[in-house]
């Protein structure tokens, strides 16, 4: 029978662009600005989705959900990923790593249902107006949230505590800026086929389900815009759907492209270049999205931002 050498890993070395020094700083500066973005314009979203009694709707719920997901993926891995483009030592515990693992995973994947609930949530204001107040109550959305938080947790807990257990035989170099699991996969130097059973499993649920069920959603959408006869109606109609699909296409566009490319024991620098663009621009961009073509959301900021200027 093979043995395995059982060397305990205290922490793990994250290789991430150190192979480029001269980009780091630049790269520091980038992230920077992208990430106090991420969080003043989610923060702007969540905070006029709370004062702003008009905008207390299932739509701007989700929406403020979304928001408050961006704020936490990022920050699971930003603030260290800055640090160490300006330090040497670029380490991470194991501890910390098994929780930035853990809570990135969690957010991405509620973020992946959530799209998907959000969708379901236009299908019926656009196709069952007159019921939609009835369809989506209160209790129904939060206990639609509810769902996806709770089952995203369980599964990236799951992946988590396996993928951790499993020896790594002293490698602790992760071609990666942060502890995303297939980087750590790749370091575990024994059969893998459970893990990689577990997170094909998840994948399914995470990724062909929920943009089925968006597409499906769309197409009652679409059927819906085309028959009706105002064109006002078609105009408003089309407006909320557009910000949320913009937001669908780069979110799983990217999403698929990394977890459903072939995999290679080498690190490819699009890899992390990928991972810049699904796990720093994508969050950093909603925002922006759906503030852009929302007279509701523009409104709604000129009326708070008014508040605030008297109230001083």
């Amino acid at each position: 029978m093979e043995t395995v050498n059982a060397t305990v890993i205290t922490e793990f070395f994250l290789k991430g662009f150190s192979i480029y020094p001269r980009l780091e700083s630049l790269l520091f500066v980038l992230c920077l600005v992208m990430y106090l973005i991420t969080l003043v314009g989610n923060g702007i979203i969540i905070a006029i989705s709370i004062l702003d009694s008009h905008l207390h709707t299932p739509m701007y719920f989700f929406l403020s959900n979304l928001s408050f997901l961006d704020v936490c993926y990022t920050s699971t891995f930003i603030p260290l990923m800055l640090v160490n483009f300006l330090s040497k030592r670029k380490t991470i515990s194991f501890i910390g790593c098994a929780v930035q693992m853990c809570l990135s995973l969690a957010t991405g994947s509620t973020e992946c249902i959530l799209l998907a609930m959000m969708a379901y949530d236009r299908y019926v204001a656009i196709c069952h107006p007159l019921r939609y107040p009835i369809i989506m109550n209160k209790r129904v959305c939060l206990g639609m949230a509810a769902f996806s938080w709770s089952l995203s947790f369980l599964k990236s807990i799951m992946e988590t505590v396996i993928a951790m257990q499993m020896p790594f035989c002293g490698h602790n170099v992760v071609s990666h800026f942060t502890c995303e699991i297939l980087a750590i996969l790749k370091l575990i130097c024994v059969d893998t086929s459970l893990n990689e059973i577990i997170m094909l499993v998840g994948s399914i649920i995470l990724l062909p389900i929920p943009v089925m069920l968006i597409f499906i959603s769309y197409i009652f959408i679409l059927s819906t815009i085309l028959r009706m006869n105002s064109t006002e109606g078609r105009h408003k109609a089309i407006s909320t759907c557009s910000a949320h699909l913009t937001v669908v296409i780069i979110f799983y566009g990217t999403i698929i492209f990394m977890y459903m490319k072939p995999k290679s024991k080498e690190a490819q620098i699009s890899d992390e270049l990928f991972t810049v663009l699904y796990a720093v621009v994508t969050p950093m961009l909603n925002p922006i999205i759906y503030s852009l073509r929302n007279k509701e959301v523009k409104e709604a900021v000129k009326k708070v931002l008014k508040k605030s200027y008297l109230s001083m």
